[in-house]
Parts: structure tokens; C-alpha cells; sequence
């Protein structure tokens, strides 16, 4: 059972597109350190709901709180200005250029010759990967020549480091092998034990077990419920999203 307030609170949030209502009434929420997987198969509503957290799209109604302060996020720079970074499945990554540039790409530290710093980068880069992804070495590569996982720490590091409390990952684990997956979840272990909440998109029921405390489930726009990973199957998070419908409870 969760205590205290909750990092982000969506409450009662609708969007329609064109009259198609694409997320109806949906309340979600999210505490520090904890993981809450979105399932629901494509056009659930559950990606539309998180562009709304992020400020890729404003919402028709409907409330967020973070810290439990109600808050407008129009633009992902207001998301940003209230500790929300997205790490989406693309990455958004600088194919070209090293770990450093990339982590401080478009907010280079220069010095006092209004020069960029490589060292100071670096430097800055070198230790917050310490933190997050201690076997990572390849700081002077491309991170075009990174393997996903690795990329995967780039993209969570940058977020990390600019003081992202809240963190939306869109299918994390997506054309990941067994090791880089691994690799992964212990990223967010780490990010977990910083206290960053994380809302992770997934397709994959297995990931969602793997490595999120709750899942809420959501179908034609509204949500079928969100339940403790640990009290409920595969198969009950499966109806849920194939036939909307709660699982049964012991009595």
C-alpha cells in the first residue's frame, strides 16, 4: 500500500480527436520510486495519455498534480519545468556524436570564452554513469556504435542528470536481446532506489511483471483498473486488456 503524496496525479483526463474520444475519463497516479506499467493493445489510449503528462498534447479536462500541486503543462518545456523527461523508443539520440555531447546536447557547459567544455562534460558524464551504468566505457565512441542497452543508459542518463523526478519510457525493452534487457532493469532498479517514479509503455506482459510494481490497463480510452503486479496473473492482466474486465478477486 502506497503512503504519503503521490509524485504525478492524472485525475479524470479526457482528449477527443475529430469527436473520437481517445482517452475518457482516466486516473492515474505514480509514487517516488515506483514503476507503473501502461498496457493496452494500440489505440487503448494509453500512449495519447502519457503525451498528455509529457505536453505533446493538452487535455479536453481534467487534472494533473505533481506533489500533489495542480499544475499546466502545454508544451514539453512545461513538462520539463516540472521534472518530466520522456525517453522514447527512438531515443532521440545524436548518432554522430560521443555519450558527453549527446547528455548535454542543446545545454553544452562552456567556459568562462563562452567555448564548449569537452573535459567538464566528460567529466560530468563519467559520473553520473558511475552511477547509473558502471560497466559503461565507451565514452569516446559514437553512439551509433553502442549497443542498445547502452544507448538505452545515454538517453536515461541525460534525463537523469538534467533532474528528471519523473520519467515516461516507451517501450524500453523493444528489439532488446536477453543481456541488454538485463541491463535495463537494473537501470531502473537504480533510478527506483533514487526515488524516480517511472511510467513504462509496454506491449510486453512479461516486461510489465519484470519490472513494474502496478500496471493500469486501459482500453478504448478508459481505464479497466490498475492492480499490484504481485496480486494479480498474467492471465488476469491479459483479460484485462482483452476483455476489459477486472479480475476476481479471493474472496
Amino acid at each position: 500500500m502506497e503512503f504519503g503524496t503521490p509524485l504525478v496525479e492524472m485525475k479524470n483526463i479526457s482528449i477527443a480527436f475529430g469527436g473520437v474520444q481517445a482517452v475518457d475519463d482516466v486516473s492515474v497516479d505514480l509514487y517516488p520510486g515506483e514503476v507503473v506499467g501502461l498496457l493496452g493493445h494500440n489505440g487503448a489510449g494509453k500512449s495519447t495519455l502519457i503525451k498528455i503528462l509529457s505536453g505533446a498534447y493538452k487535455a479536453d479536462s481534467g487534472e494533473i498534480c505533481i506533489n500533489g500541486t495542480s499544475v499546466t503543462i502545454n508544451s514539453p518545456r512545461d513538462a520539463r519545468t516540472n521534472n518530466i523527461e520522456t525517453i522514447y523508443q527512438t531515443l532521440a539520440l545524436a548518432d554522430n556524436l560521443d555519450a558527453a555531447s549527446n547528455l548535454f546536447l542543446g545545454r553544452e557547459i562552456t567556459n568562462s570564452f563562452g567555448l564548449v567544455n569537452d573535459d567538464a562534460m566528460e567529466a560530468e558524464t563519467r559520473e553520473i554513469m558511475a552511477r547509473l551504468n558502471p560497466n559503461f566505457k565507451k565514452f569516446a565512441s559514437p553512439v551509433s556504435a553502442l549497443s542498445g542497452g547502452q544507448r538505452q543508459s545515454v538517453a536515461i542518463a541525460r534525463a537523469v542528470y538534467f533532474n528528471a523526478k519523473i520519467l515516461i519510457m516507451d517501450e524500453p525493452t523493444a528489439a532488446l536481446g536477453v543481456h541488454e534487457t538485463q541491463m535495463v532493469a537494473e537501470l531502473i532498479e537504480e533510478l527506483k532506489r533514487q526515488g524516480i517514479g517511472i511510467f513504462l509503455i509496454s506491449h510486453d506482459i512479461q516486461d510489465v511483471f519484470k519490472l513494474c510494481d502496478r500496471v493500469s490497463v486501459m482500453k478504448n480510452g478508459q481505464l479497466v483498473g490498475t492492480e499490484n503486479v504481485a496480486d494479480v496473473t498474467e492471465d488476469d492482466v491479459l483479460g484485462m486488456i482483452i476483455l476489459g474486465k477486472q479480475p476476481e478477486k479471493a474472496a
